[in-house]
């Protein structure tokens, strides 16, 4: 659980808007768990105050994050950022395991994991 929070962290720290590079599948879905399980519980506290402030906000707060996390994750497939606008190519490819050598786009994000083990 500390990896998964520790990887949000991390992108809404030090990647706020790093659109360039790569991001691993763990990267992607890892922000995308955090930010889905926050805004389960701050729409049901939205609900139970009867405002929908602290939702809005979150969500408006993580909107560049997020394009930014699928602009790199589309970047370690081999695909150009744009490739987002594209919703259902888009999951496919998030979906997909990176190329496993370096890129246009960067060096493996996987390469130093694979050292090690």
């Amino acid at each position: 659980m500390n990896e998964i929070i520790g990887n949000f962290l991390d992108i809404v720290k030090n990647k706020y808007i790093k659109f360039d590079g790569r991001a691993r599948r763990k990267e992607y879905w890892y922000f995308f768990l955090v930010n889905l399980i926050a805004s389960i519980i701050l729409g049901i506290i939205d609900m139970i105050i009867g405002m929908q402030i602290l939702g809005s906000i979150w969500s408006l707060a993580l909107l560049l994050p997020g394009i930014a996390v699928s602009i790199r994750r589309m970047h370690d497939v081999g695909k150009s950022g744009w490739f987002i606008l594209i919703p259902i190519y888009n999951l496919i490819l998030a979906l997909t395991e990176g190329e496993r050598h370096d890129n246009q786009y960067g060096p493996d994000p996987k390469k130093d994991e694979l050292k090690v083990n």
